[in-house]
């Protein structure tokens, strides 16, 4: 096994940009390849509202990445609210099941193990870094061990990124690649005005109606922030034109 310090030092390597400094872009490209996954993912959230993805490699990790944001379950999502690593080495055959709206896309996709790692740096919990195999089986100990040096350096590369950034702005050097799904927070402002509830049960109640409709939740954020729908329009607080 990799001794602690030669494993870090491998990974800063291969996020070392040219003038040496450690760069953003191509976080989860790194994440992957160190990790040696078909591919990765990082999600960041705030108390218990995902804020949508700092970075994705691909097609399957970005529906991995926007199916978590839509359905509020997954890997990261588990991994984030219980501070530690969540494995699922067998996605198409589970000893036990979870994760049920999740799941049958995520393989019909081509994912057979999916692993989530919490980013934090001390008391600060930011999101959560989220693998993918296009097979399936358990990390081996090395890879566990990288998966979680990987997190840490990338919950620090975050961290500066956003010391820089005017307050109430987002990084620009995070923007970049990202899917921060500003329209949804947007329309959970206004359900949650509308219904006199919080901004949390506001994103539960746009979630459910996005899944109950089977839509792509920005698109009914989309719709609730241009009007053309809202939820304060019966008496049983359900959605409605």
């Amino acid at each position: 096994m990799t001794v602690p310090g030669d494993r870090l030092a491998r990974i800063l390597r291969l996020l070392a940009s040219d003038d040496g400094t450690v760069a953003t872009t191509g976080l989860c490209a790194v994440c992957a390849e160190a990790t040696e996954m078909s591919g990765a993912g990082i999600m960041l959230m705030s108390g218990d509202l995902s804020q949508g993805s700092v970075c994705t490699t691909d097609k399957v990790s970005a529906l991995i990445e926007e199916l978590q944001y839509t359905l509020g379950q997954g890997p990261c999502i588990d991994a984030y609210h219980g501070e530690r690593p969540v494995a699922e080495p067998a996605l198409d055959d589970p000893a036990q099941p979870r994760w049920p709206a999740f799941t049958p896309p995520v393989v019909a996709a081509g994912a057979r193990a999916v692993f989530g790692f919490p980013l934090s740096v001390g008391a600060v919990r930011l999101g959560a870094l989220n693998l993918y195999r296009d097979r399936p089986g358990p990390l081996t100990a090395d890879q566990h061990a990288d998966a979680l040096v990987m997190a840490d350096v990338a919950a620090r590369v975050v961290i500066d990124a956003q010391a820089k950034a005017p307050p109430g702005s987002i990084a620009t050097n995070l923007e970049a690649g990202a899917n921060f799904q500003f329209v949804v927070h947007q329309a959970a402002g206004m359900i949650a005005v509308q219904l006199g509830v919080s901004v949390t049960e506001a994103l539960i109640r746009l979630r459910a109606h996005a899944f109950a409709d089977e839509r792509r939740l920005p698109d009914v954020a989309a719709e609730v922030v241009d009007g053309r729908l809202r939820f304060d329009n019966d008496d049983d607080g359900q959605a409605g034109h």
